[in-house]
């Protein structure tokens, strides 16, 4: 038998920091390389759901991460008007947790970063930003990387890119986008909230709202046709807090927190995939493979279902020698499906969603009518959503080293 190889892992989030836990547990040496001095940054998702509370159940985690402040949702509910229909119901699913965990993102890493301390072969490198790849006779070899004032060179036996849907990794390796149209872009912004209030998750009419509840305030996308952001900035601030409070009325109160369009900020989604997601001595995954629409939240969770099918794929080889691009290449094939399909709901499905006339006249889309009537539909859709169309579960366990 060979030596255990060394994996650098780029970008420290979800996808990144599976892969590296589990890779790591496995017997791999692993460095996640993340470009920031620690997890706290807003605007990331945080609907942690059926499928990845599983990962946690299977590794043994899943008592002591619902330790985390978290609410949780059975059921997922859409608001037009006065009307509420449920779309999804996770209640039914054969899982130990049967529901949606809200948990910041920064909650979630930072609990995977400390399981990852007492992993032997785990080092996570913060405030380490790659700029580019390093090669040796034609294979990616490793990563260079700013550390400080400082220029890192990381070797490594496989690269695996989870940096996102900006990729440095993926540029870098030269591996070619395809985009689809998303129907929606997204401001998000913030505003006060009063304690024990509740409001529904999504609600459409003159646009679309969001609302996460953050504990102390109320962390909100209003979602409109993709393209429209300048018309709307034109159109003054004012115009914007009138949107948002014909949606939720509750909101009226302290609407007028938003200052500024400096509180405002812009996501332009973007959903694409990779054609190809390896080259020789890389292989790319997450975001950096298919970045997601955030609508329905399941871009955490398909991140993670890569990293558990990255791990249970290249696991076992790593431990022994290099994976041949036939072998990265397996990852993809058993991913690129899911998410391709998953995409398509988010671009097709639920384009009928997001409206922009007036509440008075907006009514909800046939196909969410259909669900107020046939409870079947929910509960398919709470496997789709909660479970994916391909959960992952991670293997060889009986590797672990920690």
């Amino acid at each position: 038998m060979g030596q255990p190889r060394r994996v650098c892992i780029v970008g420290g989030g979800p996808a990144g920091m599976v892969a590296g836990v589990l890779l790591a547990r496995a017997g791999v040496e692993v460095v996640v390389v993340e470009k920031y001095p620690d997890f706290h940054r807003d605007f990331r998702g945080d609907t942690i759901h059926p499928s990845t509370l599983e990962v946690m159940h299977e590794l043994g985690w899943l008592t002591e991460f619902l330790r985390l402040p978290h609410d949780t949702m059975e059921t997922v509910q859409v608001a037009f008007g006065r009307r509420r229909i449920t779309v999804a119901d996770f209640t039914r699913l054969p899982v130990h947790s049967p529901y949606i965990a809200f948990v910041p993102q920064w909650d979630f890493l930072s609990f995977l970063a400390d399981r990852a301390a007492h992993l032997p072969r785990f080092t996570l490198r913060r405030d380490t930003e790659v700029t580019g790849l390093v090669y040796e006779h034609g294979c990616v070899a490793g990563v260079r990387a700013r550390s400080g004032t400082d220029t890192v060179r990381i070797d490594a036996d496989l690269v695996i890119g989870a940096d996102g849907r900006h990729s440095i990794t993926r540029q870098a390796a030269g591996l070619r986008l395809t985009e689809s149209a998303a129907p929606v872009d997204v401001f998000w912004l913030h505003i006060p909230r009063h304690p024990g209030e509740q409001t529904p998750l999504f609600t459409g009419g003159h646009g679309s709202l969001i609302s996460i509840d953050r504990g102390d305030y109320w962390q909100l996308a209003y979602a409109f046709p993709r393209g429209t952001g300048e018309t709307l900035r034109a159109r003054g601030l004012d115009a914007l807090r009138s949107r948002i409070t014909s949606l939720q009325p509750a909101y009226a109160d302290r609407i007028e927190a938003i200052t500024d369009w400096a509180d405002v900020h812009e996501l332009t989604v973007r959903v694409d995939r990779l054609r190809r997601w390896h080259r020789p001595g890389l292989l790319c995954i997450g975001d950096a493979a298919h970045a997601m629409s955030p609508a329905g939240g399941v871009g955490i969770n398909l991140a993670v279902q890569d990293a558990v099918a990255t791990a249970n794929i290249l696991g076992p080889i790593l431990r022994d020698r290099v994976p041949t691009p036939a072998e990265l290449d397996r990852v993809r094939r058993r991913r690129a499906w899911p998410a391709r399909v998953t995409q398509l709901f988010q671009t097709h499905l639920i384009r009928g969603l997001y409206h922009d006339a007036s509440p008075a006249t907006v009514r909800p889309p046939v196909m969410l009518r259909l669900f107020s009537r046939l409870p079947v539909l929910r509960q398919l859709a709470g496997r789709f959503v909660g479970l994916g169309l391909r959960p992952e579960r991670p293997e060889n366990t009986e590797h672990q080293l920690d």
